[in-house]
């Protein structure tokens, strides 16, 4: 044995043994909560369980009143609470489409920037009665617990198979996703205020500008980050396994970059995310598989770290004034806030109430938490006890009835195709072509002999574990394994002939209105036929199908739905380049979500006092007609 290796054997003697052996004991342990954690997913969806408040239950379990593993780091868990929360940010913005920011940019921005500010005022006023905190306290408890949870919602609507409609789904995706910088501004900056003593006299113009300067900054790195990250994986020829490593890495690069600029690095990675993802970039395929299991590794790390940071004894003692936060958050403060910020846009009262509805707090929140205690507040454990509480009712109260809230709504669309088994696959280079392969599902309409467009290039056809070329397959069955080459953006085209046939209820049915009528048909026409109606003399001398694309914004999709007073024009459904093909008409529009005067928008407000004033006319008139009547006959 030579010299080293015994240097190495006495290292390992003593406390090296043990250090090596905790090591090890860390590893184990922390894989194997995350094994438990991705294995809940099991019980998750079969239950329709919020998986996150699994993840963060199993943290619970396995903290220091649990199975006792003491994690009380809390500089460590914002680190990486605050790495993963930029990882989940970029898939997000990835994630969405610019016609979808641009439908619901306004509002959306609305909510992240005034909602904010409103819910931590709202919730500072409640924490003042119930904790009896001053109102800055209060404030920063508020600001805290005042945005969205961006894992929470993208999980629930990407993934919790919740098909709402696009302009909704929009407006919360976009809003979780920018509310985040105002919340953690908020945080920070009352922190420092409270800690320096400052109070209230701290609020001035260098406050303001110095926010105005992290999210300037934050959207300017964010849009040249991604025009980097489009540039660098557009030009460079890499190994294709390296490319969603690189982009990673890149993100996670403008991360830090903006932040030491300071910027906002929670906006920036998002605009990253949003310009890279709306760019034709190589290997995208592969990149976007990369993205949802780092992005699922990034939300299991994030939860468990702050389930084990937190101690369920110290709950007891705070529990009934948390309880009452949250429910004060959850149907007052949330709901007035969105109501408030809204007003000025088109959004029905159904769907106000459900954005009331889904605004779930969760890591974010906890993370904040966290900052009271770093920064020195007397009250720091205090502030993440209570958030804690709060996050946890959220996730239970909110999280659990997304779902059944969205039905009961009637927001859920329809399915427009059935079962789909499709797979996406790369080509090298700056291909002009996209390469998929479906499965035959039984029952689609390729099986009952609709023809696949001539656009589309079938090349190859697996039948019982043969290979065959498509000529020679003849028609196809059941189980076929198709591989075709098609024109970029035209895969939903090929979609509905490959999935099997949409189930349709009757309530589906009816979704969709009475009967259908042409988009190109002039909105006067429509407003001669069916009477009266809320539209403008410019909207009256569009088409249909303008007019809908006017209401919404943008591009409409399928299900969106336009009202003109008493009928209701729905997009039944859109042609290969996103123009409206079908529109349907009820002439029962969606009744009110409730009578009271409550998450209406200006046009109903408007309506409901002219409606308001006209029967008090009449009624008056009627009075007048009777007073006369009387002095005439004695």
């Amino acid at each position: 044995m030579c010299s080293s290796d015994l240097v190495i054997g006495e290292q390992l003697n003593g406390e090296g043994s043990k250090k090596v052996e905790s090591f090890y004991l860390a590893v184990m342990v922390a894989t194997a909560l995350v094994l438990l954690a991705a294995f809940s997913s099991l019980l998750a969806f079969r239950f329709g369980a919020p998986l996150l408040l699994l993840f963060l239950g199993i943290g619970l379990i396995a903290g220091v009143d649990g199975l006792g593993i003491d994690f009380s780091n809390n500089g460590l868990a914002y680190v990486l609470g605050s790495t993963a929360l930029a990882v989940i940010l970029f898939d997000s913005g990835y994630g969405t489409t610019l016609q979808s920011f641009r439908t619901a940019a306004l509002p959306s921005l609305t909510l992240a920037s005034f909602g904010v500010v409103l819910t931590a005022c709202l919730v500072g006023l409640m924490a003042m009665l119930v904790l009896d905190f001053s109102f800055l306290e209060g404030a920063l408890l508020g600001s805290i617990v005042a945005s969205t949870d961006a894992a929470a919602v993208f999980f629930l609507l990407r993934i919790g198979g919740i098909n709402i409609r696009d302009k909704v789904r929009s407006t919360l995706e976009v809003e979780s996703g920018t509310n985040d910088p105002m919340a953690i501004f908020l945080t920070m900056a009352l922190v420092q205020l409270l800690a320096a003593g400052e109070g209230a006299s701290g609020f001035n113009l260098e406050l303001l500008q110095l926010f105005v300067e992290q999210m300037g900054i934050g959207f300017v790195f964010g849009l040249t980050g991604g025009a980097i990250i489009h540039f660098v994986l557009k030009r460079l020829t890499v190994e294709r396994g390296l490319s969603p490593i690189l982009m990673l890495a890149m993100a996670l690069m403008v991360f830090g970059v903006t932040g030491v600029a300071g910027g906002s690095g929670f906006l920036a990675v998002y605009v990253a995310g949003i310009y890279a993802g709306n760019r034709k970039i190589p290997a995208r395929t592969t990149i976007t598989r990369f993205q949802e299991g780092i992005t699922w590794l990034a939300q299991i790390i994030m939860f468990l770290v702050l389930g084990l940071l937190a101690t369920p004894s110290e709950f007891l003692s705070i529990l009934i004034p948390s309880v009452l936060l949250g429910l004060f958050l959850v149907f007052i403060a949330r709901p007035l806030a969105v109501w408030l910020c809204l007003l000025p846009f088109d959004y029905t009262q159904r769907e106000m109430g459900f954005i009331g509805w889904v605004g779930l707090r969760g890591a974010v929140s906890i993370l904040l938490g966290i900052v009271p205690i770093i920064g020195g507040l007397e009250d720091g454990q205090l502030y993440f006890n209570t958030v804690f509480i709060i996050v946890m009712m959220s996730l239970i109260l909110q999280g659990w009835t997304i779902k059944t809230v969205a039905t009961r709504l009637k927001l859920i669309i329809p399915p427009r195709i059935g079962a789909i088994d499709k797979v996406e696959l790369d080509l090298p280079g700056n291909a002009n072509h996209e390469l998929l392969s479906y499965r035959v599902a039984p029952g689609s309409p390729v099986v009952l002999g609709e023809r696949i467009p001539r656009w589309a290039h079938p090349s190859l056809v697996i039948r019982d574990g043969k290979s065959m070329r498509y000529q020679y397959a003849g028609r196809l069955q059941e189980n076929d394994q198709v591989y075709l080459f098609i024109a970029p953006g035209y895969s939903g085209l090929i979609d509905r002939l490959f999935a099997s046939k949409a189930p349709v209820s009757e309530s589906d049915a009816e979704f969709f209105g009475t009967f259908q009528i042409a988009p190109n048909r002039p909105v006067g026409e429509v407003l001669q036929a069916y009477g009266p109606m809320s539209a403008s003399e410019t909207e009256a001398a569009m088409t249909v199908a303008e007019l809908i694309e006017h209401r919404i914004g943008g591009k409409a999709h399928y299900g969106d739905r336009v009202r003109l007073h008493n009928i209701v024009l729905i997009v039944v459904d859109t042609d290969e380049h996103g123009r409206i093909s079908k529109v349907g008409v009820s002439m029962e529009p969606v009744a009110p979500a409730t009578n009271l005067p409550i998450f209406l928008d200006f046009r109903e407000i408007k309506s409901r006092l002219r409606e308001y004033f006209a029967k008090r006319n009449r009624l008056r008139a009627i009075r007048k007609l009777a007073a006369s009547q009387v002095q005439k006959d004695p």
